[in-house]
């Protein structure tokens, strides 16, 4: 395939923390680099960026490497709602904006769906798997060509800029005894329980 010139040291990065190039990545990319620009900063080194996605899909691994953004730091919240929405928050200058993919920016190629599903039952021909990966090419391209504006909505954020990550002491957990942060604890019983314990009946 030809080296596109949006094939730079920051989409290597995030195809390399991802594992493989796909369209659901490039998303996440463009997104990220629209929040990053919008809010006035690079990556971040601890809390000072912080990050909400509503989905669990292939662009929020590119939110990460981009941002610096982790569930570790607790400047990555994750919400599932199952949307390509991005919030992006600036702690030291107050800037924020939430990034909606538009309703048919990506247009749907049956075609490729149609190979992806044949390619993860083993089904595919060396033609197809060809054809596949042309047709993922161009689904990347369309993304990582198409500007900003035209791929998303920018809106100001839905939700108050989160705080801080809090740092615990752990308890154990009345039931499985496993140490566990207070903040994430159920009270049943007068016993305090962790949340798997409490989901599991135990």
């Amino acid at each position: 395939m030809p080296n596109a010139a949006w094939r730079n040291e920051d989409w290597t990065r995030c195809v390399a923390f991802h594992g493989h190039e796909c369209p659901g990545l490039a998303i996440g990319f463009m997104a990220a680099k629209a929040g990053l620009a919008w809010i006035e900063s690079t990556r971040a080194e601890d809390e000072e960026v912080v990050t909400i996605v509503e989905n669990d899909a292939c662009g929020v691994d590119a939110v990460q490497v981009l941002t610096g953004c982790t569930f570790g730091k607790g400047n990555l919240i994750h919400k599932d709602y199952g949307k390509q929405v991005f919030t992006f928050f600036n702690r030291d200058t107050g800037r924020a904006a939430r990034f909606s993919l538009k309703s048919g920016a990506t247009p749907l190629d049956p075609r490729y769906r149609e190979l992806m599903m044949k390619s993860r039952e083993g089904a595919v021909s060396a033609e197809e798997r060809d054809e596949l990966a042309q047709r993922r090419e161009n689904a990347m391209r369309t993304i990582l060509e198409t500007p900003t504006e035209a791929l998303f909505t920018k809106t100001d954020p839905r939700v108050e800029l989160p705080d801080m990550a809090r740092v615990q002491r752990s308890e154990p957990c009345a039931v499985c005894g496993e140490p566990t942060m207070p903040l994430k604890m159920i009270e049943r019983d007068g016993k305090r329980l962790c949340r798997g314990c409490e989901e599991s009946g135990r």
